[in-house]
């Protein structure tokens, strides 16, 4: 299995919404694949509560990397990849077998 960890960095503002706006949209709609897609197994999006460099986290578990692949180019993801990259202003991803 592949584990998919992702963190932004968001805008303060940005499609007219603040920071926790748009990263409750980004939750509700990243969390709406659950079940859509083939080989996700799971996925969740949590907020920092640490203060840290990273607003939103997003965690997901494919069955491989086929899978992992296939998901990367799925229509839905794609979709909202460009919300995300709109309000986005830096990302940080790690892959790794599990």
């Amino acid at each position: 299995m592949i584990k998919h960890i992702v963190f932004w960095q968001l805008k303060d503002e940005a499609d007219g919404r603040t920071k926790l706006e748009n990263a409750k949209i980004m939750k509700e709609r990243l969390e709406n694949l659950n079940g859509k897609i083939d080989g996700l197994l799971s996925l969740q999006v949590g907020f920092n509560e640490n203060g840290g460099e990273y607003d939103a986290a997003l965690v997901s578990e494919h069955t491989d990397d086929a899978a992992l692949k296939a998901y990367a180019v799925h229509p839905l993801h794609v979709e909202i990849q460009g919300f995300v990259k709109n309000v986005a202003a830096s990302r940080a991803a790690v892959d790794f077998e599990f």
